[in-house]
C-alpha cells in the first residue's frame, strides 16, 4: 500500500469515527456546551441565575451577631418562606464581611438565604440556579438524581465527555491536516515524476 493510500485509508477511519462519535454524543455536547455558557454569563445575569449579593448594616464582625443564632433565623425563614418540612441540611455558610452579610447554602435543593450579619434581618431567600446549572454542567446531577452519595456518576461522565472532547480534538486536527499532507505528497510525488 503506497503512503498516499495508507493516508486516505487512516483520514477516512477518523473520518468515520470523528461522525459516528459526534452522533452519539450530540445531547451531552449540547448540554455540556449550553451550560457553561450560562455559567460563564451567571454573575452578568442580574440575578437570573446567580443571586445577587446584597448588602448588611456593618462589615465591622464584632457587631455581627452569632453564627448559630443566624443559622436559627436561616431555618425559621426557609421553613416560612419555601415549606415547613424543607431539609436543612447545610452545605456551606458563606460569610461576607466586606457585604455585611452572611449566605446559607443548602445541601439537598437550590435555595440559599441571604441574612444581615448584624441584625439577622433577612436580606434575601433566592433559587440558586447557577448551583443546579453546573451540577448538570459537571454531571453531578446524575448522583443526585440516582442517589448514589458516592459521585461514582459524576466520575464516569466527566471521563466519558473529556476523553470524547479529546478524540474530537485529535481525529478534527487531522480531518483538517490530512488533507493538506496528502495534497503536499501529492505534489512531491508529481515533482519527483517530472525530474
Amino acid at each position: 500500500m503506497t503512503g498516499r493510500k495508507r493516508q486516505a485509508k487512516v483520514l477516512r477511519n477518523f473520518r468515520d469515527l470523528h461522525r459516528s462519535t459526534g452522533a452519539l454524543l450530540f445531547i451531552l455536547f449540547f448540554v455540556i456546551s449550553i451550560s457553561g455558557l450560562l455559567l460563564g454569563w451567571k454573575k452578568n445575569s442580574y440575578g437570573i441565575i446567580h443571586p445577587n449579593s446584597e448588602v448588611g448594616v456593618s462589615s465591622d464582625l464584632k457587631f455581627w451577631m452569632s453564627f448559630d443564632d443566624l443559622q436559627n433565623i436561616a431555618f425559621a425563614t426557609l421553613q416560612d418562606s419555601i415549606d415547613k418540612e424543607i431539609d436543612l441540611e447545610i452545605e456551606r455558610v458563606d460569610a461576607r464581611p466586606d457585604k455585611g452579610m452572611v449566605k446559607f447554602v443548602f445541601e439537598n435543593h437550590y435555595w440559599g438565604v441571604q441574612l444581615d450579619g448584624a441584625n439577622g434581618d433577612v436580606l434575601a431567600v433566592t433559587r440558586r440556579r447557577a448551583d443546579f446549572i453546573e451540577n448538570v454542567h459537571d454531571g453531578a446531577i446524575l448522583d443526585i438524581v440516582f442517589n448514589t452519595g458516592s459521585g461514582i456518576l459524576k466520575v464516569i461522565y466527566s471521563s466519558i465527555t473529556g476523553l470524547a472532547l479529546l478524540l474530537f480534538t485529535v481525529t478534527g486536527f487531522w480531518l483538517w491536516y490530512g488533507p493538506k499532507r496528502m495534497r503536499r505528497m501529492t505534489r512531491k510525488q508529481a515533482e519527483r515524476t517530472k525530474a
